[in-house]
């Protein structure tokens, strides 16, 4: 799908965070469920795989169960509506955060907030260096488990020595990504040319406070069941 058919990625990262954060005070159940159906509506237009969805939705489903019975069981008041209140916020968050980290990569994120938000350019790019990196500290953790084994040893994931030894590259790593980032002309505080094209039209701007405040009046104004 085109990018210009999709909501900007710092307009749904302020949705996340705005929405997200009210979720936490809210005591509706309507929300929840109103919250979820726009999250999962949004990532079937954007044509997130079912089988994703599907896969996502079953994992999260025991956190949802979890807390709908302990608060079923074990809670105080109106235990009923605090249950579904909590099992149903379950799945708003994990809505509101797929509708994000399925439908924008980890570099278009950090790259549009840079650009808009004006986030730090050291903070994107280090962190674009750290998730470039995932790939190779996986092949290392492997690399280092298959070379103990050669020496009669077994490195297990809960032993802190196996961590320690994948810190101990992670930090010969930093200095040669330093040494290459100031190669290729990065100087921190300097301001930085950039290919990277990002449209913001201002509805979206709209859009995005509209929501924020439409579900401010409704969670804490109209408090609905």
């Amino acid at each position: 799908m085109k990018n210009k058919k999709r909501i900007n990625a710092t307009i749904l990262a302020l949705i996340m965070l705005g929405i997200g954060l009210q979720l936490t005070f809210s005591q509706s159940v309507i929300l929840n469920i109103v919250v979820c159906i726009c999250g999962l509506s949004y990532l079937i237009y954007c044509r997130v795989s079912f089988r994703l969805l599907i896969l996502t939705f079953l994992i999260a489903f025991p956190l949802a169960l979890g807390s709908w019975w302990s608060f079923l069981v074990f809670g105080t008041g109106d235990r009923w509506h605090n249950a579904w209140i909590y099992g149903t916020r379950v799945y708003a968050y994990l809505t509101l955060g797929t509708a994000v980290t399925l439908t924008v990569s980890v570099k278009e994120l950090l790259l549009s907030l840079s650009l808009h938000l004006k986030l730090s350019a050291t903070f994107v790019y280090g962190l674009l260096a750290s998730f470039n990196l995932l790939e190779r500290i996986r092949l290392q953790f492997k690399r280092i488990q298959y070379s103990a084994r050669m020496r009669g040893k077994n490195y297990y994931p809960w032993q802190p020595s196996l961590y320690l030894r994948v810190i101990i590259v992670a930090l010969n790593w930093s200095g040669d990504l330093a040494e290459a980032m100031t190669s290729q002309g990065f100087s921190e505080g300097y301001p930085r040319s950039t290919t990277f094209t990002d449209r913001l039209p201002r509805w979206q701007w709209g859009l995005c406070f509209f929501l924020i405040i439409s579900f401010f009046g409704a969670a804490f104004i109209l408090r609905p069941w």
